[in-house]
C-alpha cells in the first residue's frame, strides 16, 4: 500500500464509503481504485487527484497533505546516482535489494533519520 492508498483509504472508512461508491463517484472502476490504494497503480493524475481532494471534500492542509502523499506514492521508484559517490550508490542498491526484509520498526527509524539528516 502506498501513503496516499493507505491515507484514502482511512478518508473512506471514516467516513463511511466503500470502494465502489467512491470509483463511480470519480468515473474511475473500483479495480483501478483499489490498485491505486494497494500501490499496483502508480500515481494518480493531477486531475484525479484534484476529483479526489474534492470527493472528500478537503481543504487547506489536508489537500496539501494529499498531494505530497501522492508525490511520495510511485511504487516502482528509480534512483538516478549517476555523479554521486560510490557509497550512495551502494547505499541505493543495498536499499533496494534488502527493503523488503526489513521489518516495518527499521523501515520507520531510517525514514526518521533521513527526514533528520536532510532538513
Amino acid at each position: 500500500m502506498t501513503p496516499l492508498g493507505q491515507k484514502m483509504r482511512e478518508l473512506r472508512e471514516t467516513r463511511g464509503i466503500t470502494l465502489k461508491e467512491m470509483a463511480k463517484a470519480l468515473n474511475v472502476s473500483s479495480a483501478y481504485l483499489s490498485a491505486l490504494e494497494h500501490g499496483k497503480r502508480g500515481r494518480p493524475t493531477w486531475i484525479l487527484l484534484q476529483r479526489i481532494i474534492a470527493y472528500f471534500n478537503v481543504i487547506w492542509d489536508e489537500a496539501e497533505e494529499l498531494q505530497r502523499l501522492a508525490e511520495l506514492s510511485d511504487p516502482r521508484v528509480t534512483v538516478d546516482t549517476a555523479g554521486m559517490s560510490p557509497e550512495a550508490t551502494e547505499f541505493a542498491n543495498r536499499l533496494a535489494r534488502d527493503i523488503g526484509r526489513l521489518s516495518p520498526e527499521d523501515v520507520s527509524a531510517l525514514k526518521a533519520e533521513l527526514i533528520k539528516r536532510v532538513k
